[in-house]
């Protein structure tokens, strides 16, 4: 029921970018080719299906990585840094995408970022300041 998106990508490098996409689908028993075609679709990926992560650029890699976590439609997303390595205009597409899909999967995100821009961009916040959680 938990989708993780991670900082640096932890893609697998000896599977290519479909069977990266399915990985998580498949060891949750939730595999469904209709909506993993729909997420490599709206990701931008389907041309880079046979592709390796090696091969693939950051912003390609981190929407592999959004992709496998929403392939079993998690109840939640976990996204640390989901943009932190991508330059501010792929950082906005794919926050607005990865929003858009948490949406359409029916799930939530919670994620961590340190870019006040990002974060106004989130229904709710909550600020770590000095040690405590102060809640918008």
């Amino acid at each position: 029921g938990i989708g993780l998106v991670f900082q640096q990508y932890n893609l697998i490098s000896s599977l290519d970018v479909a069977a990266n996409l399915a990985f998580q689908a498949r060891l949750a028993r939730r595999h469904d080719p209709q909506w993993l075609a729909y997420l490599a679709e709206r990701l931008g990926l389907m041309a880079l299906l046979d592709r390796y992560p090696e091969q693939l650029s950051g912003g390609q890699q981190q929407r592999v990585a959004i992709g496998r976590a929403l392939a079993s439609r998690p109840a939640l997303l976990l996204a640390d840094e989901p943009t932190g390595s991508l330059d501010e205009a792929s950082s906005d597409e794919v926050l607005a995408l990865l929003l858009q899909l948490v949406g359409e999967a029916g799930s939530s995100v919670l994620m961590v970022t340190h870019s006040p821009r990002l974060a106004a961009c989130l229904q709710h916040r909550c600020v770590l300041h000095q040690g405590r959680v102060q809640g918008s």
